[in-house]
């Protein structure tokens, strides 16, 4: 029998095709996303409020996308330590 992965993260993936498409993910793709959805926001409510809202966020998902490798291994580590049961817990009869 064979052994299959049918979930892997989409980073993976993308390094398995190489650093091209990765780079013109995060540093194009990412990006001129936020650009059309600051444009979009301001266009659809013509208002100062939301667009500067719209801004803020697309700032924040810009700024934080060169760091999702760093946050997916930090999970891993989190969820590696819990499976293992902590690093000084103790497991007590009712918990389980």
């Amino acid at each position: 029998m064979q052994s299959v992965i049918l979930t892997d993260d989409w980073i993976t993936i993308d390094t398995g095709l190489g650093a091209d498409i990765k780079t013109l993910i995060f540093k194009v793709a990412i990006p001129v996303l936020a650009k059309v959805f600051i444009f979009v926001v301001g266009f659809k409510t013509r208002a100062p409020g939301p667009t500067i809202m719209a801004a803020i966020f697309a700032g924040i998902m810009v700024g934080l996308s060169p760091s999702i490798s760093t946050t997916a291994q930090v999970t891993s580590d989190t969820i590696n330590q819990y499976n293992n049961g902590g690093s000084n817990s103790t497991v007590l009869q009712g918990d389980r």
